[in-house]
């Protein structure tokens, strides 16, 4: 069994709680990312954010993004996995959460990222496979 912290990228960075969209988007820019996990001032996670929620819930809604922080778009619990976990229950929770990256906690800290590329580099093509059609699918149902 493949331990989560053998597939993840482990150069993860977070966006503080209270720092703008507009550092947001440009730490995503300079990073080569789409999403970032939001980290509290004592380091816990608060949530992930994502080019697309900059783009939906803030420019497209009319308002600032230099105005709006990082916790304001920090909505619902966010989904982690633990470095130690098991390959096979990162996958399972991607599917079930319909998400495609999720943040790697060690020690309570953020210690990398998991996502569908990462597991498609390392994993057997089937299992890959079956992974992108479960979240399309239902990604689809609910659009």
């Amino acid at each position: 069994m493949s331990a989560v912290r053998e597939f993840m990228t482990t150069d993860a960075r977070c966006i503080s709680e209270n720092q703008s969209l507009v550092d947001a988007a440009r730490m995503m820019m300079d990073l080569d990312c789409g999403s970032l996990p939001i980290c509290g001032d004592d380091g816990k996670l608060k949530g992930m954010i994502t080019d697309r929620d900059i783009v939906l819930k803030c420019v497209a809604a009319g308002r600032n993004p230099a105005d709006v922080m990082a916790r304001d778009l920090a909505a619902g619990k966010p989904y982690w996995i633990d470095a130690d976990a098991n390959v096979d229950a990162a996958i399972e929770m991607m599917e079930t959460h319909q998400v495609r990256r999720l943040p790697v906690i060690a020690d309570h800290k953020l210690v990398g990222i998991i996502s569908q590329g990462d597991i498609a580099r390392n994993y057997s093509e089937q299992r890959v496979g079956e992974l992108v059609e479960h979240i399309s699918e239902r990604k689809r149902m609910n659009a």
